[in-house]
Order: C-alpha cells, then sequence, then structure tokens
C-alpha cells in the first residue's frame, strides 16, 4: 500500500468560504506563529470547552451517588454519556467535511450549552425520572461527536507553527484535566452539583462566540452531490491509503486494550488501599505536571521524524505500571509519573500534528474520525477486561504484561518503515 500524504487528494473539488473574512495564518509580517488572533480566539473556546467535558462526569456520578442513587446508576449515565459519542464519531467528521469544521463546532457547543442548562435543572430540582437524565447526556455525547473532528482540523488553520500549536493546546488540556474534576468535586460536595453544570453551560457558550468570531477564509469542502455513504467511503479511502497513518493505529488498538486501558484501573486498585486516595490523586496531579512538561518540550523540540521521536518518548509509559509492580514508594511513583506525562504528551503531539499537516483539509475531519475511533475504541475494552484479567492472573502479571505491550508498541512504531521514515512538514512562513 502506497503512501501519498504529500499528494494532493483526488477529492478536490470544490471549497466552501466561511461567511467572515480570511485571515490567514501568515498575514502580518512579524506575526507569531502560534498566537494569532484567530489561535487566541481557538484556545479560548478551546479551553472553555475542555473545562466543561472535564467537569462532567466527576458531577454526574458524584451527583447521583450523593444523591442516593447507587453504583449502577452512575455507571449507565457513563454509559450513555459516552455510548454516542463513540457510535457517531465517524458522522461527526462526514458532516464536518460537508458543511465545515466550525459551523458544527458552534452548532455542538450550542447543543452542550442547552443540554447543560436541562441537566442544572435536573439537578437542582431533583431528577423524577432517570431516562430524563439519560436522554440529556445522549444529546451531550452526540454533541461531543459532532464536535471533536472539527476540534483536529481546525488547528492548521489558525495558527502557521501547527506542532507548538499542539503543544499549548496539550497543556491547556493538561490544566482542565486537574482544575476541572477538582472544581466539580468540591461543588458536588458542597451540595450544588447543579451549578457545576451553570458553569459548564457559561464556558460551552464562551466557546460557541469565540468560534464565532474566528476568521478562516477558504476552507476545502468535499464535491457537492455526495451521499454521507460516499463521504464516508472517500474518508475511509483516504486513510487506509497511508499505511503510516493506519500502522500507527493498529499498533495502538493493542496498546490501548492490552496496556493503557487496564492501568487505570490496576493503579487505583493497588495504590489506594495501600498509599490512600491522597497518594493516588497526587500521582495523578504529577502526570499533569508531566503533561504539562512534555507540552513545552514538544513546543520547541521540532525533529525531522516526528513520530520516529515521538515512539522513542513513549518508552516512558511502562515506567509508572513497572514501578507499581515494584512496589516503589510515592514519591518515585510520583516521578515516574512525570516522566510518562512527558512522553505521552510530546508522543500524541508528534501525532496530532503529523495528521493535520500530512492529510488534505477536504478530508481531514473523517480521517481524524476514524483515528479517534480507532485509536479511543479499545480502551474501554481494555478497562472492561482488567478485572476478569486481574482475577484470572493477579495484578502483577497483568500490569507486567501492559509494561511488556508499552515496550512492544514503541519497538513496533519505531521499526515500521513508514512511521519512522514520514518527515516533518516545515512550517508556513
Amino acid at each position: 500500500m502506497n503512501d501519498h500524504s504529500a499528494e494532493p487528494s483526488a477529492a478536490v473539488t470544490s471549497a466552501r468560504i466561511e461567511d467572515r473574512p480570511a485571515e490567514a495564518p501568515s498575514a502580518a509580517a512579524g506575526e507569531p506563529a502560534i498566537w494569532t488572533r484567530n489561535f487566541q480566539y481557538y484556545f479560548t473556546a478551546r479551553s472553555a470547552g475542555l473545562l466543561g467535558w472535564a467537569m462532567l462526569p466527576v458531577a454526574v456520578s458524584a451527583g447521583l451517588l450523593s444523591a442516593g442513587y447507587g453504583l449502577s446508576t452512575a455507571g449507565y449515565a457513563m454509559a450513555f454519556l459516552v455510548g454516542p459519542f463513540a457510535g457517531l464519531v465517524l458522522f461527526g467528521g462526514v458532516l464536518a467535511d460537508r458543511f465545515t469544521a466550525r459551523r458544527m463546532m458552534i452548532m455542538a457547543d450550542l447543543a452542550n450549552l442547552t443540554a447543560h442548562v436541562l441537566l442544572a435543572f435536573l439537578f437542582i430540582r431533583g431528577i423524577d425520572q432517570l431516562w430524563h437524565l439519560y436522554g440529556v447526556l445522549m444529546v451531550v455525547g452526540t454533541a461531543n461527536a459532532m464536535f471533536q473532528p472539527g476540534a483536529s482540523s481546525t488547528v492548521p488553520l489558525v495558527a502557521r507553527d501547527v506542532q507548538g500549536a499542539n503543544g499549548v493546546l496539550r497543556i491547556s488540556e493538561a490544566f482542565t484535566a486537574l482544575g476541572g474534576p477538582a472544581l466539580a468535586g468540591v461543588l458536588v460536595g458542597l451540595g450544588a452539583t447543579g451549578w457545576v453544570m451553570v458553569i459548564s453551560a457559561v464556558a460551552y457558550g464562551t466557546s460557541a462566540v469565540c468560534l464565532f468570531a474566528l476568521r478562516l477564509g477558504v476552507v476545502p469542502a468535499p464535491p457537492a452531490g455526495e451521499s454521507l455513504v460516499r463521504n464516508l467511503v472517500v474518508g475511509w479511502h483516504e486513510f487506509r491509503s497511508r499505511s503510516w497513518l493506519w500502522g500507527v493505529i493498529v499498533i495502538w488498538m493493542f496498546f490501548a486494550m492490552l496496556s493503557w486501558g487496564p492501568q487505570l484501573t490496576l493503579a487505583a486498585g493497588v495504590i489506594v488501599p495501600t498509599h490512600g486516595a491522597t497518594a493516588f490523586g497526587l500521582l495523578n496531579c504529577a502526570f499533569g505536571a508531566g503533561t504539562v512538561a512534555g507540552g513545552v518540550l514538544a513546543m520547541r523540540y521540532k525533529p525531522a521524524r516526528p513520530l520516529a521521536a515521538g515512539a522513542v518518548a513513549l518508552l516512558a509509559f511502562p515506567l509508572y505500571p513497572l514501578g507499581i509492580v515494584l512496589d516503589w514508594p510515592v514519591w518515585l511513583l510520583a516521578v515516574a509519573q512525570v516522566v510518562v506525562g512527558v512522553g505521552i504528551t510530546f508522543w500524541g503531539v508528534m501525532w496530532a500534528t503529523s495528521v493535520q499537516t500530512q492529510v488534505p483539509g477536504e478530508v481531514l475531519n473523517r480521517v481524524h474520525a476514524y483515528e479517534v475511533a480507532g485509536s479511543v475504541g479499545m480502551f474501554p475494552i481494555g478497562s472492561a477486561l482488567a478485572g476478569p484479567a486481574v482475577g484470572a492472573f493477579g495484578t502483577d502479571k497483568v500490569l507486567l504484561v501492559g509494561v511488556l505491550i508499552a515496550l512492544l508498541t514503541a519497538v513496533a512504531l519505531v521499526s515500521a518503515r513508514p512511521i519512522r521514515t514520514l518527515g516533518r512538514v516545515p512550517d508556513r512562513a
């Protein structure tokens, strides 16, 4: 199968112009490569949306438990939230290409705003029927499936330095991933679950306003008159025609199912009983600190072969599960988590930048949707298999399998020639 990542796509036959004047990423002499006017709006929008998304699982789960509902109810609620996202993200990619990512993202934000207002009403007034809650959570999951493909494809439209922009966004993601759940937990503890939803609604409204302010100019689009099915087929063809792209996803599926997926559950099962919940929280904070450091590193270091460099950084991942097996003290596990955060984030930026700069814009949303479906889809399977695997083989053996798979993942990524040799696309001048 031949790679043609640098060739124009055969699907290029039309383009759409946004309803605002274009501001090209390289418009002004001396303008920063990252912090363009467009990127400032996009950064604000993305950070606000990530904050709302980070708060929701904690608020819903803890809010239900605080209201007297059982663990099964909280589990069903998360299923109704995540299920639509996993099932509809491919269609989100198609619709983003057909109607432009910006429009789909604004519509998704407005749907999220409405849904979170309804969630605030439910938690403040009291949940009479659980299907009301489940139905609103399905709207949230669907909205995020419509938003996610465009979140990736918009980055190269708003910044000349795509890798640096991805590094900044990863840092923002780290802060929201740490601060969002903490804020939600505090408010739920104060009996103010509904106010978490109000804050999230404001965050999504802010995101919609900032996205509306973007000036993107000409945006590639699929040929007019093509059906949704045809759009999906073309997206699949573009995905499978790049061996470096589908090669990474295939490798990552095994990694997600056998190493990444089980690790969080197993780590909590070992550390919380031994060292306490506070220690487990501090270890997650250490990972967040590593994520920030990894984002800064990715902003500054731009290797000629980004996926090869990212694969080497992934060699850090086994440190944390290996430390759990070897019964390292908490401070050493925290150091390991920092290193793991740096490695995972550096890989993530290299991967996102490669996809965004190597895949033509008119199919990028669909290709990204296939990428998300493939890479994330195996994670919940790995999480679900963690318990039965521990029952059959023991925690240490399952963690050691994860260590081995993580090492093999890095080796496989470096060994695959299309992945190892993929070059970096220079920043736009």
